[in-house]
């Protein structure tokens, strides 16, 4: 049981709370217990959203500027560093000092530092379910941005500033404004009227539910002071062991059964590649569509008992719903 000096230091900053997980994860502390700070350039534009859930403070600042974060972080003891650069752009210019400004606000707070990884670490003949202590040997530029970040953190547990990764492969949910779901599968605020499938079919894919995903932070987080001073946990999420078959879950979930499944334009998307920035970043991903890369989670399952999984269809269904895909 929680005592009240325990909840009284239950105070969390989540950086990047209008974003997809930073909002879920938002959510999932407060349910927890924990006050939660909402860092963010413009909160006005989620103030609304994130007051409904009570026991959340909007603030204004940037995670670009280190004495914003300093602040905000005085008296957390969580700090959850959920942004990142919008449509991929510029990741070693923004993410490295952004995630730099999370770490020393770390320091100075005493807080610990939760980070969502993802799976740009690992090279396209990694072999899974992948452990936690698997070799990263990134083939991109942003897997090595990511793999260079992951360092940083591990660099920053010698000097006592404490931190966890928490990696999931790709997402979705009614509140993932940026996502291969929201990009690629569906048309966010657009009756379903087909979906759109961008890998090779019999590929095995991982899908999180950002829900889910949240709680299994949030349960982390209730957790953390067992942890050592830097440690990771992978988040398996719905594993589809053909790929295509997401598609198939999509039309299940919409009671669309006979929705037609189209394929993902890559000879355009590489044709365009030279001129189109994001192309040029989502061309370069495009073999995690092409090999299985499944997570996993046992060590995950030790720390909270199971992984959070909400029924595939429930999960589907409400996603579409709140993403403006269904009548």
């Amino acid at each position: 049981m929680t005592t009240s000096a325990e909840m009284s230091r239950r105070n969390a900053l989540v950086i990047g709370a209008g974003g997809g997980l930073g909002y879920e994860v938002t959510k999932a502390l407060v349910r927890h217990g924990w006050h939660v700070r909402a860092l963010m350039r413009d909160p006005a534009k989620a103030a609304a959203q994130l007051a409904a859930l009570g026991h959340v403070d909007c603030i204004t600042g940037d995670a670009a500027r280190d004495q914003d974060l300093v602040a905000a972080a005085q008296g957390a003891s969580l700090i959850v560093h959920a942004v990142n650069p919008p449509l991929y752009r510029n990741w070693r210019g923004l993410a490295i000092p952004m995630l730099r400004n999370a770490i020393a606000a770390a320091r100075v707070s005493g807080a610990r530092l939760m980070f969502p990884g993802n799976v740009y670490n690992y090279a396209p003949d990694v072999r899974g379910p992948v452990p936690e202590d698997a070799a990263q040997h990134p083939v991109t530029r942003k897997g090595a941005v990511r793999v260079e970040m992951e360092a940083m953190l591990r660099e920053a547990a010698n000097t006592g500033v404490r931190s966890v990764v928490v990696r999931a492969g790709d997402f979705f949910g009614g509140h993932s404004p940026s996502s291969n779901f929201t990009n690629i599968i569906v048309k966010p605020g657009r009756l379903l009227r087909s979906v759109t499938y961008p890998g090779v079919p019999t590929a095995g894919h991982a899908w999180a539910y950002l829900p889910d995903l949240a709680e299994a932070f949030a349960e982390i987080a209730d957790r953390e002071r067992e942890l050592p001073v830097f440690d990771t946990f992978h988040f398996s999420g719905h594993w589809f062991e053909s790929g295509i078959e997401l598609a198939y879950a999509v039309r299940r979930a919409a009671d669309r059964p006979a929705l037609p499944i189209r394929r993902f334009p890559w000879l355009a998307v590489k044709v365009l590649s030279p001129f189109v920035s994001l192309f040029r970043e989502v061309l370069e991903m495009k073999y995690l569509w092409e090999r299985p890369l499944a997570l996993d989670n046992r060590k995950l399952v030790r720390l909270i008992g199971r992984e959070p999984r909400t029924p595939l269809d429930v999960a589907l269904r409400q996603s579409l719903r709140e993403l403006g895909c269904l009548a």
